[in-house]
């Protein structure tokens, strides 16, 4: 059995030793990974619980992907010896999921789930496991629905544990993801009902990777057709308006072929694109 952190938190502590009973009893596991906070904190959970022969982390590298991330994960898991199987996952290939509706990520979610149950199968796995953590279950996630079809198993979130919980825990244990910004997938940029393509895509991949090299951290380039909607933090606004910072910026995404460059004055929110949706449009989707 792994160590359990020193955290002075005795709550924090009993979550952790409920997640550690959990990967004890699921057994062999292949691990959903996409090199973030989530999935790199629970794949590390499973080695130290179940050791590296019996752990596969498994990274979709699509045009869907931020740069970087797969990089960054391979680098991980070679620091802690468990194999990482790179699946492709075809998004751009399944209409359901370019048609960019509001069930867009339960299209995705069960065509992964259907390939890693395969290769689960194919080389004696006995469960999949995905880093879904206990704050996702209230939030508008539609590939939850496709994860509760196809029998995932949620370890972080029967554990109940949170997002904050799982950042404390990653800086006791000196994962270099602990204070890393969430950045899912690109597509959860595109505005819904705006078909999703490698270069819209790509597209707001180059916008944010521009944004990140002038310093900025948690932030968004959503995506309108020829509308760049930036979000930053409330106290990055101003320095996104003043120059030189907004010529360059405006240059930028101009040259990535945006027509229109507009900050939201509501500043960084996760799920901003869920805004448009209607409450009943959310629940024929949960």
């Amino acid at each position: 059995m792994g160590p359990i952190p020193t955290i002075g938190c005795v709550n924090l502590q009993q979550k952790y030793k409920s997640l550690q009973e959990i990967l004890k009893k699921l057994g062999k596991v292949i691990v959903a990974y996409s090199g973030g906070v989530d999935s790199t904190f629970l794949l590390k959970a499973a080695v130290d619980m179940l050791g590296t022969e019996n752990v596969l982390a498994c990274i979709s590298a699509g045009p869907a992907e931020p740069s970087g991330q797969l990089q960054r994960a391979e680098k991980f898991a070679q620091s802690i010896g468990v194999e990482l199987k790179t699946i492709d996952t075809d998004e751009l290939g399944d209409p359901n999921f370019t048609a960019n509706k509001a069930d867009r990520c339960f299209h995705c979610k069960s065509r992964i789930c259907k390939i890693l149950l395969d290769i689960a199968k194919e080389q004696g796995f006995d469960h999949v496991i995905f880093g879904v953590n206990y704050d996702d279950l209230d939030d508008f996630r539609p590939g939850n629905r496709a994860m509760k079809v196809f029998g995932i198993r949620s370890p972080l979130a029967e554990a109940k544990l949170t997002k904050d919980d799982i950042r404390q825990l990653s800086r006791e244990m000196n994962l270099p993801t602990a204070d890393l910004p969430s950045s899912p997938c690109l597509a959860s940029r595109i505005a819904y009902g705006l078909e999703v393509t490698e270069q819209r895509l790509r597209q707001v991949d180059e916008a944010e990777q521009f944004l990140r090299s002038l310093g900025f951290i948690e932030f968004r380039v959503r995506h309108h057709d020829t509308v760049a909607r930036i979000e930053v933090s409330l106290q990055n606004i101003d320095k996104v308006t003043t120059e030189p910072t907004r010529s360059k910026i405006v240059e930028k995404l101009k040259s990535l072929g945006f027509k229109f460059v507009t900050i939201d004055l509501q500043g960084y929110r996760t799920g901003s694109l869920n805004e448009t949706l209607s409450e009943q449009q959310k629940q024929e989707n949960l």
